[in-house]
């Protein structure tokens, strides 16, 4: 075979493959979203209800709910009860430092502290899932406190 005819194979093969996306998947792309059962991507709370945002924050090896995280929360929580038929899942998340064990388990007191929360403003825990992500599916790829400081969570996304 010939050169142009082995390039014009190759890119036939690319182009054919490139077409076999699913559009709108973006579960390999770094906090772009879940490539199982729950992701961060278009089954955003934010997505469903403007101006209410889907996450919260923690401080370094915590999990306690501060006052901004507590408004968010207190956002999200007014929505989940005028919107009844919607159940969610709060995502658990850590920064890269850290065993996996251990930030598995980090980002599960994330999740349940963010659940417990919006459980006490009167949502029903029936209708809130966690699960934890530790380190594994970081919203900022870097190795610095920028970077960190988004990547310690609890996501609100709506369940599948």
């Amino acid at each position: 075979m010939n050169n142009t005819f082995k390039l014009g194979l190759v890119l036939s093969s690319f182009l054919f493959l490139a077409a076999c996306e699913t559009p709108g998947d973006n579960s390999g792309a770094a906090g772009g979203g879940a490539a199982g059962e729950y992701g961060s991507g278009s089954d955003s709370l934010q997505q469903l209800a403007p101006g209410v945002s889907d996450r919260v924050f923690f401080a370094l090896d915590s999990s306690v709910i501060d006052s901004q995280a507590q408004a968010t929360l207190e956002s999200q929580a007014a929505w989940l009860k005028s919107n009844s038929g919607v159940n969610v899942v709060v995502e658990g998340h850590c920064d890269e430092r850290g065993t996996r064990e251990y930030n598995l388990a980090l980002g599960e007191r994330r999740a349940n502290a963010a659940k417990d929360y919006l459980v006490s403003l009167g949502v029903s825990p029936a209708r809130i899932t966690t699960i934890s992500y530790g380190k594994e599916r970081p919203a900022a790829m870097g190795a610095n406190e920028a970077a960190w400081s988004q990547n310690r969570r609890a996501v609100t996304v709506l369940a599948r």
